[in-house]
């Protein structure tokens, strides 16, 4: 269990850092808190609904809701063991006290309505703490206002009814429209409750507070039988329980979509415009978690995420799009609220125009997925069947066009990694209908349109100066995610896929294991957490255990110093130390596992 402390948690120009967020959630919404006590990004109901606390997104106007020390403190923070349950010690001169955060759950799954529950806890002399609740706005769309009934006071913003529920303990000293602030002296061996209680277009429940304390223990334990319940036996078990954890809160639980991330326009970089939507579900995330899934044992989710993603596609025609909402419906182009961004760094985008792009990989995704699913024991229905096999057919009409690659480029180019996720694709068919899970039909034709992409990357996709395959056709520069095709190496080219690796080293790397996505990239983004963990697992698979785990401990000390209980984001800046992007993000916990799997066989 990771431990963080902090001396007077650090604010510069209203912000926290990103690497400074822990997150809690219920299987439809997560909440970010800074060290501080500030909860500064939730989005209620549901992880892809309007923020109800936004400060993350603009310091001056943005809504949060805080309880923190009035004077200086220290501050010590962790999940407790097995869950995703948080504690928070602040340490003052005059005492000490216990935050703990949950958004509750039960025993049957997620509460039918949102209940966002701070435990307060006094442990040695009295401390002094300060009650904030600010709402958001939504960029000035929404207008709060409270309305008084027999039950308390309900906080209506927009579609939004909200309670904040406190123990008696808790003197609210201004209540308005805008804002509500009180104060609470926390004794030694006295237990205080504040919570905030939401509902979406919906009547809002108010259960007693005695329930609500309650439920943060359930919720803990539910977290534990979840944990207990997987069965990774491999190296680096307690990184990989985290983040299990961690991928735990991106699974949608009304529809079983996996969300790439809960939040938005968190920066690659401090003032540029990489600030990205990831509150939906991508094709590509989806499938790699849930192989981390298949990976640890967690069966439900693995069911739960495929059946709700083919069911996705045929929903559509059939045809892949790059994401989705997580109801399933189609992700809303970009607009752009006028906030001034994560440190002025805009424009903040709702919605993503990636939904237009065409991605050739995602059909190497699919069916790999498919293949792990039917390898951990499991039975393809003859619809899914039938829909990988009508894939696999497309992916063998179009892989000669040109596409936008992994990483959602504007520039349309022959993407080596594409390509060669085009091989893995008719490869994983043409070996799923073999074994009699798809129909056998169309093997032939599958072998032999594998074949023509192999001599096509073979003679169009290699630089001999650079001794590597290349990010596109006819290029010199590099791609990290061709980490990700070692399994076209082990059948195709073993020396030139080894070669490849040292060469992402080398340049994307400079030496180091830590790796930029692709050249040149490294002027305007950090280094990219998942490429890390992805060369791990490609050394790993092409037999060089020993580089690869040393890689493994340098990159785990590398960001689990700097992890703030091991929340990752995107990516991670080596010159600065810092944290950059959404949080926490399905792509680097998930790279994680399946790097340690990788290092486990």
């Amino acid at each position: 269990m990771k431990n963080e402390s902090y001396i007077h948690p650090p604010r510069h120009d209203g912000y926290a850092g990103l690497g400074d967020y822990a997150a809690i959630g219920d299987g439809r919404s997560v909440a970010l808190i800074a060290p501080d006590g500030a909860i500064d990004w939730w989005c209620a109901p549901n992880m892809d609904s309007p923020p109800l606390f936004d400060r993350i997104l603009d310091a001056a106007s943005g809504g949060f809701f805080q309880i923190e020390p009035t004077g200086d403190y220290r501050v010590e923070r962790r999940y407790r063991e097995n869950s995703n349950v948080l504690e928070t010690c602040y340490q003052t001169a005059s005492g000490s006290v216990m935050l703990t955060e949950s958004l509750n759950s039960n025993y049957a799954g997620r509460l039918p309505w949102c209940e966002l529950a701070r435990r307060v806890e006094g442990l040695t002399g009295e401390v002094e703490l300060r009650v904030s609740f600010v709402p958001g706005t939504a960029a000035c769309t929404r207008s709060p206002w409270i309305q008084t009934t027999d039950k308390g006071q309900v906080i209506h913003i927009g579609d939004l009814m909200a309670m904040l529920r406190t123990s008696d303990d808790v003197s609210l000293t201004h209540f308005d429209d805008h804002a509500i602030e009180g104060t609470l002296i926390a004794r030694e061996g006295v237990r205080s409750l504040v919570a905030l209680l939401v509902s979406h277009k919906e009547p809002l429940a108010v259960p007693s507070l005695e329930k609500i304390d309650g439920h943060i223990d359930i919720s803990d334990h539910v977290w534990q039988l979840w944990c207990e319940s997987l069965t990774y036996q491999g190296v680096f078990p307690e990184h990989v329980k985290r983040s299990a954890l961690a991928l735990k809160f991106l699974l949608y639980s009304p529809t079983g979509a996996l969300a790439a991330a809960p939040t938005t326009s968190l920066p690659e970089g401090i003032g540029g415009e990489k600030n990205y939507d990831y509150r939906y579900a991508w094709t590509r995330d989806a499938c790699m978690i849930i192989r981390a899934f298949t990976v640890i044992g967690a069966l439900e989710e693995c069911k739960a995420a495929f059946s709700w993603l083919t069911n996705t596609i045929l929903r559509h025609d059939g045809k892949v799009r790059v994401c989705y909402t997580l109801d399933g419906g189609i992700v809303p182009a970009e607009s752009y609220p006028p906030l001034s961004g994560y440190k002025n760094s805009h424009p903040v985008r709702i919605g993503n125009n990636a939904r237009d792009q065409q991605q050739l990989s995602m059909y190497g995704d699919l069916l790999a997925t498919a293949l792990l699913f039917v390898r951990a024991g499991h039975v393809l229905d003859l619809t899914t069947a039938r829909l990988l096999a009508a894939l696999a057919n497309t992916c063998a009409d179009i892989w000669k066009q040109e596409d936008s690659g992994i990483w959602e480029l504007h520039d349309l180019q022959h993407y080596t990694h594409s390509k060669i996720t085009c091989w893995i694709t008719l490869d994983i068919a043409a070996h799923l209908a073999r074994e009699g899970h798809l129909e056998a039909t169309w093997v032939a034709r599958w072998d032999r349109e594998k074949t023509r992409i192999q001599a096509w990357v073979e003679a169009h996709c290699w630089s001999e100066k650079k001794q590597s395959y290349t990010f596109y056709a006819g290029s010199d520069r590099l791609d990290a995610s061709l980490c990700l095709t070692w399994h076209y190496g082990k059948h195709c080219n073993v020396q030139r896929m080894r070669s490849t690796l040292n060469a992402l080293v080398d340049e994307l790397g400079h030496g180091e294991p830590m790796l930029y996505r692709y050249s040149g990239v490294e002027q305007e983004e950090s280094t990219f957490v998942a490429c890390s963990f992805w060369l791990v697992e490609a050394l790993a698979e092409m037999g060089d255990k020993a580089r690869a785990r040393r890689y493994m401990d340098t990159i785990l000390k590398t960001l689990c110093d700097k992890g703030n209980v091991e929340t990752f984001n995107e990516m991670f800046d080596v010159r600065s130390g810092e944290w950059r992007g959404n949080v926490p993000q399905g792509l680097s916990h998930l790279a994680l596992i399946c790097a340690a799997d990788a290092l486990s066989k």
